[in-house]
């Protein structure tokens, strides 16, 4: 499975990530329609943590033994048994947030505009997703295994 894996040292806090985040998940895929003219405003579905001098992304880990899924009330959630990916169908989502309190990570987000969760989906149906795809610094890299990342 590909997973996207943070090097700290090169991230400076741009958010370029939720930017592009923001804007892969918006109905016109346009940065000036998808910030000003939307309705619902498209969701970032991580956010940069920032703790001088250190920052860096926090998203998703489509965990192998997700707890988010394990406690999805309405089956919402599913991991992928092929790609290990972890997916939310926003039609079932009831909006319960049982799946943000048993998140270790604090990567899944409240969509309160539409009443259901925002997570990572790794921007379905691109081959990098967007926030890699856009950070400046390289900071955020898509690879097969963490054995694979050069630090």
């Amino acid at each position: 499975m590909r997973k996207i894996y943070i090097k700290e040292q090169a991230c400076i806090g741009c958010h370029l990530c939720e930017v592009y985040c923001r804007v892969e998940h918006s109905q016109s895929k346009d940065p000036i329609k998808a910030f000003k003219k939307e309705s619902p405003q498209p969701l970032a579905r991580l956010s940069v943590e920032e703790r001088k001098p250190v920052s860096f992304s926090i998203r998703c880990q489509h965990c192998d033994e997700p707890s988010c899924v394990y406690a999805c009330l309405t089956g919402a959630l599913q991991k992928d048994a092929r790609t290990g990916t972890v997916t939310v169908d926003e039609e079932r989502c009831t909006g319960c947030w049982t799946c943000i309190l048993v998140c270790p990570f604090g990567a899944i987000r409240r969509d309160v505009q539409q009443g259901r969760i925002a997570k990572c989906d790794l921007c379905a149906g691109r081959d990098v997703p967007a926030c890699v795809a856009n950070c400046p610094n390289e900071a955020l890299v898509y690879v097969q295994n963490k054995a694979g990342l050069e630090r």
